[in-house]
C-alpha cells in the first residue's frame, strides 16, 4: 500500500466514525419519536426542528456536567471501563460493506473499511469485548450494587452469545463463506419458482429465506446482546438501582449510552449483512450508481431498528430468571438443532443429486414434527404436569 492508500483508508475510517455518530442521534430522536406516538405523546420537540437535535443537546449536557468519582474506586480501571464499552460496536462495523465498490483515480475503492476473510469471527470477537467494560465498571465502582449489576449484566451478554454463535454457524454453512463481502455477493439474485419455462414467483436470494429461523435467533440474541427491551436487565429502571453504571456521570456515564447505541446500530447493520441481502437492491446504473446501494442498505438498518423499537414499546421486561432460562433452555438447543438441519440440508443435495432434495424434504419434516414433540418439555404448562406426575 502506498500513500495514496492509506489516505483513503483514513478518510474511511474517519467519515464511517462520524456518520456513525450522526445515525446514533438520529436512530435515538426517531425511537423517541416512535414510542411516543405509541404512547399518544408528542416528544422531543424544542431541540432542532421537531426534536431531531434532543439527543445532542444531550450529550452537550453530560460533557459539562461534573464528574464524579467514588471514594473506594479503582481509578484507572473506573476510568478505562467506558471506553471498552464504546469502542467495540466502531470495531465491529469495520468489516461492514455499506455500498457497491467505486473506482476513483484509477483505484477500486470499497465501501467497506478493511475486507477481513474472516469478518463474522471479527465481529463476534468484537462484541464479547463489550463485556470487559460492563464487569470492570461494576468492580471497579468500588459498591456493592455496581458489582451485583455487572455480574447480572455479564451473564447475560455471555449466554446469549452463545446463541448467537449458533446462529451465525448455520449462516456460515449455508453461505460457505466466512467474509462479509463474499457473503453479500453470495446474496445477489433471486430465488425463482420455474414451471414450463415459466416463472411463476421470484424472492431475493436472502439469507432469510432459508434461514428464517437462524434470524429469529440471531435477532433475539442481538437484543439481549445490546441490552435492549425486553432483556435490558443490564440497566432497568425499575430495579433497586440502575446496574453497572450506577457509579458513573458526566462524560462517563455518555460514553456508556452512546456504545450502547454504536453496538444497536452496527448489530442491525450485521443482521442486514447476513440476512437481508447488505447493500442489494433494485437501482439504475449511471454516473451515480453508488448512491442506491448504500441507500438501500440505510433503509434495511432503519426498518431493522424500527422493528427493536416496536418490540421496546410493546413488550414487558422479562424476569432474569427466565431470561436466562430462555437463553439456555430454549435458544441454544433450537441453535444446535438448526445447525445439524442446515448441515444436511447443504450436504445431502451435493451427496445425492436430485434424490437429495426429497431427502432434504423429509429431513426438514422430521425436524419440524422433533421440535413440534420437544416443545412442550421447554413450557411452564410441561413442567406443571410433570410436578403432578411426580405428586
Amino acid at each position: 500500500m502506498d500513500w495514496v492508500d492509506w489516505s483513503v483508508m483514513v478518510v474511511r475510517v474517519v467519515l464511517v466514525f462520524f456518520v456513525l455518530l450522526i445515525a446514533v442521534l438520529l436512530y435515538i430522536w426517531m425511537e423517541r419519536k416512535v414510542i411516543a406516538d405509541m404512547q399518544t405523546r408528542v416528544g422531543p420537540m424544542r431541540a432542532g426542528p421537531r426534536g431531531m437535535l434532543v439527543t445532542l443537546a444531550d450529550g452537550i449536557k453530560l460533557f459539562f456536567k461534573e464528574g464524579i468519582t467514588p471514594t473506594n474506586a479503582d481509578r484507572p480501571v473506573y476510568l478505562i471501563a467506558p471506553i471498552l464499552a464504546m469502542f467495540p460496536g466502531f470495531l465491529a462495523f469495520c468489516t461492514i460493506p455499506f455500498g457497491e465498490p467505486v473506482e476513483l483515480f484509477g483505484r477500486v475503492v470499497p465501501f467497506q473499511i478493511t475486507d477481513l476473510n474472516i469478518g463474522i469471527l471479527w465481529v463476534l470477537a468484537m462484541t464479547s469485548i463489550g463485556v470487559y467494560g460492563v464487569v470492570l465498571a461494576g468492580w471497579s465502582s468500588g459498591s456493592n450494587y455496581p458489582l451485583l449489576g455487572s455480574v447480572r449484566s455479564s451473564a447475560q451478554m455471555i449466554s446469549y452469545e452463545v446463541g448467537m454463535g449458533l446462529a451465525l454457524v448455520a449462516v456460515i454453512m449455508w453461505s460457505g463463506h466466512l467474509s462479509m463481502s463474499e457473503i453479500v455477493a453470495q446474496q445477489s439474485g433471486n430465488f425463482a419458482l420455474h414451471w414450463h419455462d415459466a416463472t411463476l414467483f421470484a424472492v431475493p436470494a436472502w439469507n432469510i429465506f432459508p434461514q428464517f429461523p437462524a434470524f429469529v435467533v440471531f435477532f433475539i440474541c442481538a437484543l439481549a446482546e445490546t441490552n435492549r427491551p425486553p432483556f435490558d436487565l443490564a440497566e432497568a429502571e425499575s430495579e433497586l438501582v440502575a446496574g453497572f453504571h450506577t457509579e458513573y456521570s458526566g462524560i462517563k456515564f455518555a460514553m456508556f449510552f452512546l456504545g450502547e447505541y454504536v453496538s444497536t446500530v452496527t448489530i442491525a447493520a450485521v443482521g442486514v449483512t447476513l440476512f437481508l441481502g447488505g447493500w442489494h437492491g433494485p437501482w439504475f446504473d449511471g454516473p451515480l450508481s453508488w448512491v442506491g446501494p448504500l441507500l438501500w442498505f440505510l433503509l434495511k438498518i432503519t426498518a431493522v431498528i424500527y422493528v427493536m423499537i416496536l418490540v421496546r414499546a410493546t413488550l414487558p421486561r422479562m424476569r432474569y430468571d427466565r431470561l436466562m432460562q430462555f437463553g439456555w433452555k430454549v435458544l441454544i438447543p433450537f441453535g444446535l438443532l438448526w445447525v445439524m438441519v442446515t448441515g444436511l440440508v447443504v450436504v445431502i443435495p451435493q451427496e445425492y443429486g436430485n434424490q437429495g432434495k426429497f431427502l432434504m424434504f423429509a429431513v426438514m419434516c422430521g425436524t419440524l414434527a422433533l421440535a413440534l414433540l420437544l416443545a412442550p418439555l421447554f413450557s411452564r404448562g410441561g413442567a406443571r404436569s410433570r410436578k403432578e406426575v411426580g405428586a
